[in-house]
């Protein structure tokens, strides 16, 4: 066996071979996938093999769209059987909440270009004879849809990395794991040491067990799931067509034809069982093709639903059960990315749709790993939006909790108890009493907005009842004063003599040159594309305080520890949990901050875009004079101990002046006003800082930053806008399809109701010919098409005038 590697991929289940084939194809072909036994031993050989075009997330959907497109090439690319059958899907709308999420993702399928169709319940009967349509509203047809058998697509993958130049070895378990002071990694194996530059764990769901032999570990639950195989129906025997994949909430689950027979599979909403549970969860290391007892009781109730959608099921018996494991992630999405706190190892695991998904994954991750990023947004499958909270129980109440809502559809705005509260802030049960409505972030506890007379909130993807307290709450900021309470942002100061020279060296933007000045920065890899972005603050010469997003925080940490170079005299601290953080907005901050602190907050003694340090009530206390609401305001970043007493002082001096608190919806509102970007939608991995239209934020001057050469070089594929749309309003997570005529020419990345203006505004990211101020299209808001102009400045005060007051 070979000695050595660049790449070493532990794991030969669809997403090993998935990623070794794409590296391959990129130029990597020194790889090499090391199984434990044989190739889709682990859930791999025992998956159902649906590849649904149809899922909630835009960057998924991508995901999904590749692998249906690259799976039916496969046996003419390799010669190994695949047995695509290209069946088409229907997903069926039970009620107006599944109609209504149905529409959200047909706007986004005319961005990633799969074809999806609404269709009503007498379309369904045409298209399946075999179904009853009793209850459901409308269906949507997805006409690529289709399965395979996952053991010939996991072989014809590693057939053709194989053909490409990379290697597997069988048979062959890894046993330990060792990082050498080079970054490289010792794989002991049973037949001996490899020397590998990088280490991918593939290992399905023996994730954790490889996580942990180097020294870390993952949030990955392993469920029980069952699908059935029935006896050859009659009705099926003469007939050419097949009949297409159903999904559908009512039997929380998915019915397809099998050659002659019916197969059903089932995500039970009650009795849920853990894979391996005798075992805490965990499965032997040695383990390989393993199932579990059947338990049909458990399923019964759904087994019964699926008979009456599709009566068929129901006149023969059941040939086959299979229960197996199945990894699922908190989020349900899969790990993809460099491991937290490690150099030269990644993951490729944690999905629990691992056929639909493998072979975008595998592309998509081999991108990241060769060019330093991917084509699409990678944030939300990166391993590094877990932190050390997310430890066992978190994983298993929240995997429970995915695993089961597999078929419920949760729109906006709906919000879970399993797995909270995490992290909070010292203001959590003071803000909660006051009536706050949290939702979490990285673990963090953050309100997003407040409930004054008991309302609950009904989300929705149109205007809900939160609507007007939203609006109040603007209001109340624009015309007073209002805190929030953000004490999740991460925080680091890096100090030391070369502190100045490293982040400028890391960061497009310079340093603020004048203490306590403020600058906004943007990290970005080595091909120009946005890493992260900071607030940084100036605190003496050798000193400086850097704010980043909550979700964040481990990735923009990692990057900080690993890119300091060798003999660079620099201290970097992580004081996330250290500080607490206290915003306010609005023309009366001056009159209530100044009720409380001795300081000077005049314009010329504290100017706009400086900090300082001041006394709050006896304390001590970091003030930035940022506002993210275009207002009047201050930052306050007391000790997280302090926060409390902070808050009460304040709120005191407030009343006078009418003082709310406010939430992220308002936060979010405003901040759609004020034109700001923000990281993870307008600001990720596939855009250039110009792409992102930032150049003011590139100081071109500087003798050298990460980035630079390729920020010059790069050409100008599309560009992010500011602008208006007519009548309706805009998600705020945006993946709204822009049209102009037929052709789909971007999609919006973020939205919302300006509150102040009265304007539904959003970004998007369009072709250059788009993005000119006055430019129109259309935007697709549930169903209907909305007229969108392009803004040529913020909607709500453009001078800045009210934050320099």
């Amino acid at each position: 066996m070979q000695s050595q590697a660049r790449v070493v991929i532990i794991g030969g289940g669809i997403m090993g071979a998935s990623l070794l084939y794409h590296l391959a194809q990129e130029g990597w072909t020194d790889c090499l996938l090391l199984e434990k036994d044989e190739l889709t031993s682990g859930s791999t050989w025992h998956a159902a093999g649906q590849c649904p075009n149809i899922t909630g997330s835009f960057n998924l959907a991508k995901m999904h769209a590749y692998s249906n497109w690259l799976y039916p090439q496969l046996e003419g690319l390799t010669g190994q059987y695949v047995s695509w059958h290209k069946s088409g899907g229907i997903r069926l709308a039970n009620n107006e909440r599944e109609l209504a999420w149905l529409k959200y993702v047909q706007g986004f399928s005319k961005v990633v270009g799969f074809n999806m169709e609404l269709i009503d319940p007498a379309k369904i009967r045409e298209i399946n004879p075999f179904a009853t349509t009793e209850g459901v509203l409308a269906g949507a047809w997805t006409t690529d849809d289709g399965h395979a058998d996952p053991s010939g697509i996991c072989n014809a993958l590693a057939i053709g990395a194989k053909q490409m130049g990379a290697r597997i070895v069988r048979q062959n378990r890894v046993t330990g794991l060792t990082q050498l002071p080079s970054g490289e990694w010792d794989v002991e194996t049973e037949q001996g040491s490899i020397r590998a530059g990088i280490v991918v764990n593939a290992a399905g769901c023996y994730a954790r067990q490889v996580a942990q032999m180097a020294g870390i570990d993952i949030p990955v639950t392993n469920m029980e799931h069952h699908y059935l195989v029935t006896d050859p129906i009659p009705a099926f025997q003469d007939r050419s067509d097949e009949m297409p994949v159903m999904r559908d909430s009512w039997m929380s689950g998915y019915m397809r034809q099998e050659q002659k027979s019916g197969l059903i599979g089932v995500y039970e909403n009650t009795a849920l069982a853990e894979a391996w549970a005798p075992r805490g969860g965990h499965p032997e290391w040695h383990s390989t093709s393993e199932l579990f007892p059947d338990d049909l009781d458990r399923i019964s109730k759904w087994l019964e639903r699926a008979i009456e959608r599709i009566p068929v099921f129901g006149e023969v018996g059941i040939r086959r059960v299979v229960n197996g494991a199945i990894p699922h992630t908190p989020d349900g999405g899969p790990l993809l990315g460099p491991a937290a706190g490690l150099t030269n190892f990644w993951h490729c695991c944690g999905t629990s749709f691992g056929i639909a998904q493998g072979g975008g994954a595998g592309k998509y991750l081999a991108q990241w790993m060769i060019h330093g990023d991917a084509e699409i947004n990678m944030v939300e499958f990166d391993p590094r939006r877990y932190g050390s909270y997310a430890d066992e129980q978190y994983s298993r109440e929240m995997v429970f909790l995915d695993y089961r809502m597999t078929f419920t559809t949760r729109l906006p705005g709906e919000e879970e108890p399993d797995g909270r509260p995490k992290k909070t802030s010292g203001l959590y049960d003071k803000l909660q009493a006051k009536g706050a409505v949290y939702a979490p972030t990285y673990g963090w506890e953050r309100p997003k907005w407040f409930s004054l007379d008991g309302r609950d909130e009904q989300g929705g993807y149109h205007r809900t009842n939160v609507f007007e307290v939203v609006a109040a709450e603007c209001q109340a900021v624009a015309g007073g004063v209002g805190v929030l309470d953000l004490s999740g942002f991460a925080k680091y100061e890096v100090t030391g003599p070369d502190a100045e020279s490293y982040l400028n060296r890391l960061c497009a933007n310079r340093m603020p040159i004048k203490q306590g000045g403020i600058g906004l920065v943007h990290i970005l890899s080595h091909s120009g594309r946005i890493q992260g972005e900071m607030t940084v603050t100036r605190l003496a010469d050798d000193q400086f305080y850097c704010l980043s997003a909550a979700a964040a925080e481990q990735r923009d940490w990692d990057w900080l520890i690993q890119h300091q170079l060798p003999g660079e005299q620099v201290s970097l601290s992580n004081v996330t949990m250290d500080r607490g953080v206290l915003v306010m907005n609005g023309p009366r901050s001056r009159d209530v901050l100044g009720a409380v602190t001795d300081a000077d907050l005049s314009n010329e003694a504290f100017r706009w875009l400086s900090g300082q340090e001041i006394v709050i009530a006896g304390r001590p206390v970091r003030a930035l004079r940022v506002s993210y609401a275009g207002e009047l305001g201050w930052e306050l970043h007391p000790l997280m101990g302090d926060l409390a007493a902070i808050y009460d002082a304040i709120w005191s001096a407030g009343e006078a002046h009418g003082i709310v608190d406010y939430g992220l919806y308002a936060a979010n509102a405003m901040r759609m006003e004020k034109g700001y970007k923000a990281w993870g939608s307008e600001l990720t991995n596939e855009l250039t800082m110009i792409e992102a239209d930032l150049p003011r934020f590139i100081n071109f001057k500087k003798d050298d930053f990460t980035g630079k050469q390729a920020t010059l070089d790069a050409a100008v594929r599309f560009r992010i806008v500011y602008g208006e749309v007519d009548a309706a309003d805009v998600d705020p997570r945006g993946t709204e399809a822009c049209m102009l005529g037929e052709s789909c020419i971007g999609l919006v990345t973020s939205g919302g109701f300006g509150h102040r203006t009265g304007k539904s505004l959003f970004f998007a990211c369009v072709p250059e010919a788009q993005a000119e101020p006055g430019s129109r299209f259309d935007i697709v808001l549930q169903g209907e098409r909305r007229a969108a102009t392009v803004l040529a400045e913020p909607a709500y005060d453009p001078s800045n005038a009210k934050q320099k007051a």
